[in-house]
């Protein structure tokens, strides 16, 4: 035993509740003063790279003009992705990072709302009767940091959209070394293995439009990994929902922590 008290959900979200109702509003992202708790100042707000259409209809990166319905980008082309479709609010940079970085390791649990809700709008096209699954985490790795972000996020897209919010069907099985600093063929080979869908949820999953959700998207070695066992288990359909994207123009948006 290590003597620390692990509060049950419900009465963390009371106490959120009440640090956001007594506590002075913050921006998440640079502490400014803001009229509501889940919002951003409008400095960082200007400061986010949304992504927008015109977009690679797969990688859902934009273009700089107008290339015609359906266009593929390059990236597309010559390394076709294992999902069908991939949708995110915006560039892993900035304030929208600090946003993903504040939800996972400050346990900003709060912001998953709004970061939801933005998810929900940039996935609009493909959420509707879809069964929405988040990347899990070992259990191991859960215990230690009491929640899933992607779990979090997935949930209030789901909420918003009226789709099938399906948390167990997708379990990892390996607990995978940390995806930061490793090399691209090494990434691959961590999560290799590290998926798989119960028994008991195959039926759940035959024939259906999965959206497949994640705080972030990088080099895509684990989303890869989950689509290719969800396709393998029956899934229809598997797009993809972040809140950020790693530019593949700027290298340093790649790494981060699993």
């Amino acid at each position: 035993m290590t003597g620390k008290t692990v509060v049950p959900l419900p009465v963390m979200a009371v106490g959120e509740y009440l640090l956001n109702a007594f506590l002075p509003m913050r921006c998440p992202c640079c502490d400014r003063g803001v009229a509501s708790g889940l919002g951003l100042c409008g400095t960082c707000w200007q400061q986010i790279r949304f992504l927008e259409r015109p977009w690679c209809q797969r990688m859902g990166t934009p273009f700089t003009h107008d290339v015609g319905e359906n266009a593929l980008s390059p990236r597309a082309i010559a390394d076709p992705p294992e999902f069908d479709r991939l949708r995110a609010v915006a560039f892993y940079s900035g304030p929208a990072k600090d946003l993903v970085l504040a939800l996972k390791f400050a346990r900003r649990r709060e912001l998953a709302e709004a970061m939801g809700i933005w998810m929900a709008r940039s996935g609009n096209e493909f959420l509707g009767d879809s069964l929405v699954i988040p990347v899990p985490l070992h259990w191991t790795r859960l215990w230690q940091r009491r929640f899933n972000q992607a779990a979090d996020l997935a949930r209030v897209a789901a909420d918003i959209s009226g789709a099938e919010y399906a948390p167990f069907v997708l379990k990892r099985t390996k607990r995978t070394q940390q995806q930061v600093g490793l090399p691209a063929k090494e990434r691959i080979r961590n999560v290799r293995r590290a998926f798989q869908v119960p028994g008991d949820q195959l039926q759940k999953l035959a024939g259906r439009r999965v959206v497949l959700v994640d705080d972030v998207y990088t080099t895509g070695s684990t989303i890869s990994a989950c689509t290719k066992v969800l396709k393998s288990a029956g899934a229809g359909t598997v797009d993809v929902l972040t809140f950020a994207l790693a530019d593949p123009a700027n290298h340093e948006d790649v790494d981060r922590p699993d």
